[in-house]
């Protein structure tokens, strides 16, 4: 007898206006068969009959505008993946962003919010709606892949998203993302360490204009014995917890390193760190800042 390979699901959810439209295009141009706004209560039934029609690979998007059985849906996916009759390899997508941004994306596209409430000050019920959403969707937002939309194109969002879901299968992906602290912190970092009081190479006129990829910088940047305490650090504490968040069926993790500009320390660290790690684990390195996204570069 042959046994049948897992059904790959990719469930997609997240804030009104965070892109998930965009994701869930770019997996259906990856061979997906994909559903949007599929009902709570359908879920079951769907998967089952997807099943009956040997289908391999599903992604469903599911959102606010099905706010009275959300609740249930945690319930429902726990369900899925102890169900031996139908073994499916789950990946499970946040989409989010902060409420500036998502208050700016509903203001040019005239658009209304899902959960549109009324009131003399638009923006400010725009506001008091998105905070909502999230009060709604807080126990999904726990145990998904966050991905923050806040500065992402919609082309980088639709490959971002294609890599992430070719590497699922692996125990755990480690994301090492770079950012800059005066452009905020990734709302989708697990941990962030701060980097700003290590030597800067802004201050080094003929470093200014590069970044921590390109060899000066690095050349600098190793010669401090701080940069290396402080990788060193970090790559302690991450090795002492990353097992238990493997333990605690985490299927991604987030490490966030800022500094000031986010071109230069935040950057070295993050591809010394993903080259640290990739030799244990499966590593993607994210440089905010400069909109790149991918598979560490050895």
């Amino acid at each position: 007898m042959t046994t049948r390979p897992p059904m790959e699901l990719v469930l997609i959810t997240g804030m009104s206006g965070s892109g998930k439209s965009v994701a869930l295009n770019a997996l259906e141009d990856a061979g997906f068969y994909c559903v949007d706004n599929l009902p709570p209560e359908l879920f079951d039934a769907f998967i089952t009959l997807e099943h009956s029609h040997h289908a391999s690979r599903v992604a469903i998007a599911m959102d606010v505008r099905s706010a009275d059985a959300l609740p249930g849906v945690p319930r429902q996916l726990k369900a899925l993946q102890h169900n031996i009759n139908r073994p499916v390899h789950l990946t499970t997508l946040f989409l989010d962003a902060t409420t500036d941004a998502l208050v700016r994306r509903f203001s040019e596209t005239r658009r209304s919010h899902p959960l549109s409430m009324t009131s003399v000050d638009p923006k400010r019920a725009l506001v008091d709606t998105i905070e909502y959403e999230r009060e709604l969707l807080a126990e999904l937002r726990e145990r998904a892949l966050v991905i923050d939309t806040s500065l992402i194109r919609p082309a980088r969002l639709r490959s971002q998203v294609k890599d992430l879901i070719g590497t699922h299968h692996a125990p755990m992906t480690l994301v090492f993302e770079s950012f800059a602290f005066k452009r905020g912190i990734p709302m989708d970092a697990d941990f962030v360490f701060d980097v700003r009081m290590l030597p800067n190479p802004h201050y080094e006129p003929e470093l200014k204009a590069l970044t921590g990829l390109d060899a000066p910088v690095a050349d600098f940047l190793s010669g401090h014995a701080e940069v290396h305490q402080m990788q060193t650090q970090i790559t302690d504490f991450l090795r002492h917890w990353l097992p238990r968040l493997l333990q605690d069926h985490r299927s991604y993790v987030t490490v966030g390193i800022g500094c000031t500009g986010g071109q230069h320390r935040s950057v070295f660290l993050v591809e010394a760190l993903a080259k640290a790690f990739g030799e244990q684990w499966n590593t993607r390195v994210r440089h905010r800042e400069s909109d790149h996204w991918g598979p560490h570069q050895t």
